[in-house]
């Protein structure tokens, strides 16, 4: 796992599949608690994506809020690390759902 961190600091690098660029993104999140930090993100965003249909369209603005902030301080603050999200938005936010998704279904350590 350290080589996917060390391509991706040097950018020397770059995925070109969600494949190759996940193992990169669980190697940017081995800290347990700030996993538990985008799995808490993520349900909020799915929370606030369904009350945007049903009930505001204004709980749309706090899905990216939410997620990005429960996601960003397990960065900051525990991974001490930089987000992914800055240079492979759509592989991250792939990531944050599977993450969610594997964790949720038993396969990833809560």
């Amino acid at each position: 796992m350290g080589q996917h961190r060390a391509e991706h600091a040097s950018g020397e690098e770059r995925y070109r599949s969600f494949a190759a660029f996940y193992p990169f993104y669980l190697s940017e999140h081995l800290n347990r608690t700030s996993r538990r930090l985008h799995v808490v993100g993520t349900s909020l965003v799915i929370v606030s994506l369904v009350m945007g249909f049903t009930i505001s369209p204004w709980f749309f603005l706090a899905a990216p809020l939410v997620g990005y902030g429960f996601a960003w301080v397990g960065h900051f603050v525990f991974e001490k690390n930089r987000p992914a999200t800055f240079s492979y938005p759509l592989y991250s936010l792939m990531g944050d759902f599977r993450l969610f998704f594997e964790t949720v279904a038993g396969r990833r350590p809560w």
